[in-house]
């Protein structure tokens, strides 16, 4: 296989962490006013395109059939960086700014901690090849925009760490867990065998778009709670 051809997944996939990165940098600047918006809306901004890069790595490895060792290590150490480290700063980076305990800052890094757990149980299980065990961290940092976005709207109950800390260790709890979820590859595309998969589509559309960024938390719950009913 050309050399080329072959590297443009890894390609997609170093795109991942670079957005991830950038995340992070956007992140710890708060809200600061960066070309017209809050600096950590850009950070929301750059860790949804490490998750369209995310998604079209592995599109990509399947469409040129790229598919390599190498390619699977580089996802995981990219993704460890993209919805393990750029959400947590992203919690930390709000938790700091709307005034709450310091201690309950730094639970934050368990997010990543979790993160890499789900990674590397993801990586030597070989029943997660079309659903997965326990929640995929992308799904993971989709949740913690939303939640972050609605305590930058209400400055209240749901920055408190009464109510952080339950949140947080339930969260990380479902990366590592038995949990069944499915996923969004389709063998067909018809209704049948993908209902719930057109829902979670259908959910994805209306939640933010009635909800706006918090929304994400509520589609991530969705999903979860998609997962527990789906038998198949």
């Amino acid at each position: 296989m050309n050399a080329i051809v072959k590297n443009i997944p890894n390609s997609i996939t170093c795109l991942n962490i670079t957005a991830g990165s950038i995340a992070i940098i956007f992140a710890l600047q708060g809200n600061s006013e960066i070309y017209g918006m809050a600096a950590y809306n850009w950070a929301y901004i750059f860790i949804g395109i490490a998750a369209v890069m995310d998604f079209l790595d592995g599109f990509a490895a399947r469409l040129l059939h790229a598919n390599s060792e190498l390619g699977k290590e580089l996802d995981s150490l990219c993704d460890a960086v993209s919805f393990g480290v750029a959400p947590a700063m992203v919690l930390f980076s709000t938790l700091e700014r709307l005034g709450s305990c310091e201690w309950l800052r730094w639970g934050a890094l368990l997010i990543p901690v979790f993160g890499v757990l789900r990674l590397a149980k993801f990586n030597i299980d070989t029943r997660q090849t079309t659903s997965f065990i326990g929640l995929p961290i992308p799904a993971n940092a989709i949740f913690w925009i939303g939640y972050t976005a609605l305590c930058n709207e209400t400055q209240g109950y749901a920055c408190e760490w009464w109510c952080v800390i339950p949140v947080l260790l339930l969260e990380c709890w479902l990366m590592v867990s038995p949990v069944r979820l499915f996923s969004l590859k389709f063998k067909t595309w018809g209704w049948k065998g993908n209902q719930f998969r057109w829902l979670l589509i259908a959910t994805a559309v209306v939640l933010p778009a009635s909800m706006g960024t918090p929304g994400l938390m509520w589609l991530i719950i969705a999903y979860i709670l998609y997962g527990a009913i789906n038998r198949e």
